[in-house]
């Protein structure tokens, strides 16, 4: 069940078991292994989410990004070169308004994302409110600030974190995890609404088969959707693929 919004005025510190801590570096390994093979060709991915910020569980997976566009082939091509086999491959889009992004499933722990239009401000901005870490810090095991699902600002400690709602403290949290206020105030709007009349699903998902490229699913997509072909064309987008 998803975790819900805490109440406004909580605080509490948070001390992790050995097991949290062991759970945590596992996961990081698994995403360290993914992340290494990108950067190999040059791309400069990020871990996102708990597995940044250390306040991980038993449900939870590392969820890696490479924020630049690039093209699927040279992502995929990275993995393969490297060793890494994947399970299923997606293409979606939140809204009509927001970046369409390519889906690797690895495995049932670790997915990576990259967008195939440049990520706006407010875009890339939602990575940084729930944490992000590089390559270099997750090996050297930096964990991030950032805020969960719950609408709590986990700060990482020697010994775990302390959590304090974001709700009422917009300015503390932009200046801690290091995205305008605007973005808070966002996101609070969005999760706060989730909450109370959960999740209205996506504008599209669609997997992309085995013969198809993602740049070529997108195409297709394109071809029968005028807002998608608005989009691709505002943010310099192509259509030939």
């Amino acid at each position: 069940m998803a975790r819900k919004v805490a109440p406004s005025y909580e605080m509490r510190e948070v001390r992790y078991p050995p097991s949290r801590w062991e759970l945590l570096w596992e996961l990081r390994a698994a995403g360290v292994c993914v992340m290494g093979a990108l950067a190999a060709r040059g791309m400069e991915p990020i871990v996102h989410g708990s597995a940044a910020r250390g306040d991980v569980g038993p449900a939870s997976d590392v969820d890696v990004l490479v924020p630049d566009v690039a093209p699927s082939l040279m992502v995929e091509g990275a993995l393969a070169a490297a060793g890494i086999h994947f399970a299923k491959r997606e293409i979606a889009q939140a809204t009509p308004a927001h970046a369409v992004k390519a889906i690797i499933h690895v495995d049932e722990r670790v997915k990576l994302t990259f967008p195939l239009v440049p990520l706006r401000g407010r875009e890339r901005d939602f990575y940084r409110f729930g944490g992000e870490v590089g390559i270099a810090g997750m090996k050297g095991r930096v964990r991030a600030p950032g805020v969960d699902k719950r609408l709590m600002m986990i700060v990482p400690t020697e010994v775990g974190h302390y959590e304090v709602s974001a709700v009422g403290n917009a300015t503390e949290v932009a200046r801690t995890v290091g995205v305008s206020v605007e973005t808070v105030e966002e996101r609070i709007r969005v999760l706060t609404r989730r909450d109370t009349v959960g999740r209205t699903g996506v504008y599209f998902k669609e997997e992309v088969l085995d013969d198809e490229t993602f740049e070529g699913r997108l195409a297709a997509r394109a071809a029968e959707d005028p807002s998608l072909r608005r989009l691709l064309q505002s943010r310099g987008g192509s259509l030939k693929y």
